[in-house]
């Protein structure tokens, strides 16, 4: 089921390009979406066509992870990490070039689904270039610099368009895209695809119905789903309790560097068999659930105990999750597998935040909190009582 211990780990020039794939697609994703509205008037005349093509992005992400981690499979992930690569640069190219609300749309369409092939080949390359005993420090380090991109994205995003527009914007993104591919060529080694079993439809629903795959997937769902509910009510609860814009936008910051310098921690804790993903999980899930029900608390202390808290639990999530999953899938379907997680993640991204907004229209954003909270110290509540079937490597119980 595992890949072979043997394996040694990729030294650290292999990586770089991976981790800075992570930055590239976090970065992004964030930087453009925090400055549609403010600064494409333009391209955005609604906040119906703002939700447009927001969604735009994301929406191609979950219609096409499972498609080119599949492909990266079948044909090997170096490839479709590059072509991915490539394509997120001209994409970026089409509107810093052409400067029409049209490109506008293609442009970030083209993103998403490019940002679709490099992002889980990127995971599924830093699961075959590692031993099983070293996946925690990789996927932590992975996360480390993807969660650098969703912090600074919106931060250099400003900069970059008050500078010079969203043309800016989107060059730099080309330019960056471009780099990083030509990285990847240099540094990153082929990995050829290994032979594969037939597989039937049933046979893959099997495989992702399986608590092996669904637990760690269902974690790293529910992880997005508070992160995102921390970095877009955050922000309402500051105003309400007459924070300014400054000290609401310092509090998604915590959130987000907590996350990204929790997670290289918990996977070299996993690593060293400090915790097993069973336990790693179950505590990432009850931290999340203490932020949420922290969010709860009046002005600045809610906003700054959740982010923390908030932040703290998705950064041990994230690498224990991934690493479960490399752990428990066989190599020649790790595409496939990070392909489906990320669909599971996109899933929680959406979400977490509707459920929230939903019960907050009902009743306040207090309890919208606590429903988010409730449904992860249930999740926190199962993986403490779920055993395994079967001893997972050390380091790597699900």
């Amino acid at each position: 089921m595992t890949r072979s211990a043997t394996v040694r780990a990729a030294p650290a020039r292999q990586m770089w390009p991976l981790y800075a794939a992570g930055f590239t697609t976090a970065f992004g994703a964030h930087g453009i979406a925090a400055n549609l509205g403010g600064f494409s008037t333009d391209a955005v005349t609604s906040l119906m066509v703002l939700g447009g093509l927001l969604a735009l992005y994301d929406g191609a992400e979950v219609l096409l992870k499972p498609v080119f981690g599949s492909l990266a499979d079948r044909v090997g992930a170096r490839p479709v990490l590059l072509g991915g690569l490539v394509a997120f640069a001209i994409a970026s190219a089409l509107y810093a070039v052409a400067d029409s609300p049209g490109w506008l749309w293609a442009a970030r369409l083209g993103q998403g689904a490019a940002a679709s092939a490099f992002s889980p080949s990127a995971s599924a390359l830093v699961a075959r270039l590692n031993p099983a005993a070293k996946h925690g420090r990789a996927f932590g380090s992975y996360g480390f610099y993807k969660s650098i991109g969703y912090t600074l994205g919106p931060l250099l995003g400003g900069v970059l368009v008050w500078a010079g527009g969203l043309r800016l914007l989107f060059a730099v993104l080309a330019m960056l895209g471009a780099a990083v591919a030509l990285w990847a060529v240099l540094a990153v080694p082929g990995v050829p695809p290994l032979p594969k079993a037939r597989q039937t439809v049933l046979d893959l629903a099997r495989r992702l119905a399986d608590p092996v795959f669904l637990a760690p997937t269902a974690a790293l769902a529910a992880a997005t789903a508070a992160l995102s509910t921390g970095v877009g009510f955050l922000p309402v609860s500051g105003r309400a309790a007459g924070l300014s814009p400054m000290a609401t936008g310092a509090a998604v910051s915590v959130l987000a560097a907590c996350a990204a310098f929790t997670q290289p921690w918990a996977g070299r804790a996993l690593d060293q068999g400090r915790l097993t993903t069973r336990s790693g999980l179950a505590a990432g899930l009850a931290i999340t659930a203490a932020g949420l029900v922290g969010a709860t608390l009046p002005g600045l202390t809610g906003v700054l105990v959740g982010a923390a808290l908030i932040g703290m639990g998705t950064g041990v999530i994230t690498p224990l999750g991934f690493a479960a999953l490399a752990a428990g899938t066989p190599a020649d379907r790790l595409g496939q597998t990070m392909g489906a997680a990320e669909l599971g993640r996109e899933l929680g991204d959406a979400g977490g935040p509707l459920l929230v907004a939903a019960v907050a229209t009902l009743t306040t954003l207090t309890y919208g909190f606590a429903a988010l909270a409730v449904l992860l110290a249930a999740g926190a509540a199962l993986a403490l009582t779920h055993r395994p079937a079967k001893a997972a490597t050390p380091g790597t119980e699900t």
